[in-house]
């Protein structure tokens, strides 16, 4: 077995680690807001503020961190970033007021930004060196971190713990935790193509039309993905009047359909091509949202049935967007700090944007009105992403001993 092979599995089971610790760091987060919201008397004006406030942070921090990458190296970022993303946990745990609160959680919104941005980076490094689909897994990872933070906050409010103190605590042993995970990574950046190669200065030289149009299929992606977080639930319990302690099950059936394709993607990726990939995405995706729109039109428990079957359908086609995009960039050679962190930026602010603008919507006429919106955008996912992945194809060059990911299978059969 050669070294470079070696280093390659070592830093898989790295980026695995940070996946799952910014996962567990984002869960514990999200289970702490309701006693957060009680300490400092928030109410929801407030609260949605500090929300903003992370996201905006996060954004802007993504894209300076990808001029950090392709300058210091994913590896080196990472280092610095998965640590500190740990520790401004500190912020929202130890702060005094509503005001102190405001700045803490753009520092804090920083570090999940940057941390983003670099084991993205990182993961699709770590892909072009394996030749072969590994990247949805890692996402996948990410969940079960999230389920895992909420999960254990859950546990220690049950045993009496004080969340404040939980969350303190989380962030001195977090950083800790990077460590172990941060020395698998990849000893040294992955060796370039040469500048006479297509795609040698990778993401830098990637056009803006090509960076707009991945990041037209990140964007609908991740707002349809932010559509079925917000609003699955509230779409039973609302419009197909099921019963309080049933109306959750919609948006679990979603993440769980969600996570399990993450996690076996991989394979089914390496069997269809990154285009065909992302075709049957956006057809499932778009499927699932029209069997949702569908369901009130059903009888009886059908209504309820064809919603499921919907989250399900539309968990299943949003679950390889981003693996299938990011490998992509990763697989064009090169770079990819900028270009990448682009891409997570239009992905990211989809994700911010859409439940805000589905509530508008919902407000002024009604929420099936409003599920139309993501509706439209997972078939979007597809029409924007197959010629964007399709234009990286040609700009893939092939590295020594194995064939890209981007055209793993022959391109015959994308």
């Amino acid at each position: 077995m050669n070294k470079s092979l070696i280093d390659a599995r070592r830093a898989r089971a790295g980026v695995f680690g940070f996946f799952f610790l910014a996962g567990f760091v984002m869960g514990l987060w999200a289970a702490g807001l309701p006693s957060l919201n009680d300490r400092l008397d928030l109410g929801p004006a407030r609260l949605g503020s500090v929300l903003l406030l992370i996201s905006g942070g996060a954004l802007v921090s993504m894209l300076l961190a990808g001029p950090l990458v392709d300058r210091w190296s994913s590896r080196r970022v990472c280092w610095f970033a998965g640590p500190f993303s740990g520790v401004v946990l500190l912020g929202p745990a130890l702060a005094p007021s509503y005001w102190a609160l405001v700045v803490l959680a753009v520092l804090f919104g920083i570090g999940l930004g940057v941390t983003e941005v670099a084991m993205n980076t990182h993961s699709v490094e770590v892909e072009r060196r394996y030749g072969r689909p590994i990247i949805s897994a890692f996402h996948g990872t990410w969940s079960l971190g999230g389920a895992a933070g909420g999960g254990l906050t859950s546990l220690m409010l049950n045993a009496g713990v004080d969340p404040q103190w939980l969350l303190i605590a989380a962030a001195l042993v977090v950083p800790f935790l990077y460590v172990p995970a941060a020395r698998l990574l990849l000893p040294d950046p992955p060796a370039h193509a040469s500048s006479s190669e297509p795609g040698a200065s990778g993401g830098s030289s990637l056009g803006w039309g090509l960076i707009a149009l991945l990041g037209l299929a990140a964007f609908a992606g991740h707002l349809s993905e932010g559509a079925a977080i917000d609003w699955a639930a509230l779409h039973a319990r609302w419009i197909l009047r099921t019963d309080p302690a049933m109306a959750p099950l919609a948006y679990t059936i979603f993440s769980v359909a969600m996570t399990t394709i993450r996690l076996l993607g991989d394979p089914i990726r390496a069997r269809l091509g990154s285009v065909r990939t992302i075709q049957l995405a956006g057809l499932f995706a778009t499927a699932g949202y029209v069997l949702v729109l569908a369901s009130p039109v059903a009888t009886g428990p059908l209504r309820v049935v064809c919603a499921w079957a919907g989250w399900a359908l539309a968990g299943v086609g949003l679950a390889t967007v981003v693996p299938v995009l990011f490998s992509a960039v990763g697989a064009a050679g090169g770079r990819v700090g900028r270009a990448l962190a682009m891409v997570t930026a239009f992905g990211y602010s989809g994700l911010l944007l859409g439940p805000a603008v589905l509530g508008y919507v919902a407000e002024a006429s009604s929420l099936p009105i409003a599920l139309i919106i993501p509706a439209v955008l997972a078939a979007v996912v597809a029409l924007a992403g197959t010629p964007a992945i399709r234009s990286l194809n040609r700009l893939s060059p092939a590295p020594a001993g194995a064939q890209p990911v981007i055209n793993a299978p022959a391109p015959a059969r994308d």
